[in-house]
């Protein structure tokens, strides 16, 4: 059940509110009485709701009287506090997340060879957004069929976002399809690529029918493999990503001659 204090009141904080909304125009001693807050505390406790705007004063008389904002005033101006609250918080955080992004980042890189895996298709789409927001300078993606084929039109989107992301911190991106793979992305992908991508000179696609597998080059030293499922064509079975920049050379040896005669992408 709501309670004020869930808007950040404290407990005699709210029971003196409440107890003025029923007493009317009244004074520290009488309110005590009425809600049960000690009086020694009373004073403290109008003092608090009294700069959370809550109540009024009367301070012609003598005693001092209190009486309560309306309710529906008291909330919002309690609901503005929390909103206030809430957006300094975030900009801390944020603040939090760019000093440690350009702590982090500091560090050398590890050269060592490293591979990880991810099976069933929501992981391989996790994991192939991940690597694919991890590139700092160069990604080369080659696709033979649509991955998973199901849920295609949603990955389409989600992929080109995080490409667009890569493109304006500066990641150069070729990309390398069958036209069977063109034809299944959604109208929104193609409708993108035409507005934004296509004049872009660090973004280029070219189609080819001679792509038979799928995976993605990232900065010259680290392959994502997609690995099908054997039982389900063009569904994902899962996908394999090392980092190991000579095998990496190897396969960009095996891309450059494909992707030369390749020809430029037209919807």
């Amino acid at each position: 059940m709501a309670s004020l204090r869930d808007l950040g009141l404290s407990e005699y904080e709210a029971r003196a509110y409440r107890a003025l909304l029923n007493t009317g125009p009244t004074t520290a001693k009488e309110l005590s009485r009425a809600s049960d807050v000690p009086m020694g505390r009373i004073y403290d406790v109008l003092n608090s709701i009294e700069q959370y705007n809550l109540v009024r004063t009367q301070t012609a008389s003598r005693p001092k009287k209190y009486v309560a904002v309306e309710p529906s005033t008291a909330l919002d101006r309690l609901l503005d506090d929390k909103k206030r609250e809430l957006a300094e918080k975030a900009d801390q955080y944020e603040s939090i997340v760019d000093d440690l992004s350009d702590e982090l980042d500091a560090a050398d890189p590890v050269e060592e060879q490293f591979w990880t895996a991810a099976v069933g298709p929501e992981e391989t789409i996790d994991l192939f957004l991940e690597r694919l927001a991890a590139a700092d300078q160069s990604i080369i993606m080659v696709a033979a069929d649509p991955v998973p084929q199901r849920d295609m039109r949603t990955v389409g989107d989600d992929v080109l976002a995080t490409l667009e992301d890569a493109l304006d911190r500066g990641v150069s991106v070729d990309v390398l399809m069958t036209r069977r793979l063109v034809n299944s992305l959604s109208e929104n992908v193609g409708e993108r690529y035409r507005t934004t991508l296509q004049a872009r000179d660090d973004f280029d696609v070219r189609t080819s029918e001679e792509v038979t597998g799928s995976f993605n080059l990232l900065d010259d030293s680290e392959v994502c493999i997609q690995v099908p499922n054997p039982l389900s064509s063009g569904d994902a079975f899962g996908m394999i990503d090392l980092k190991d920049p000579e095998f990496a050379a190897n396969v960009h040896d095996e891309f450059a001659p494909r992707w030369e005669d390749a020809e430029p992408l037209k919807f």
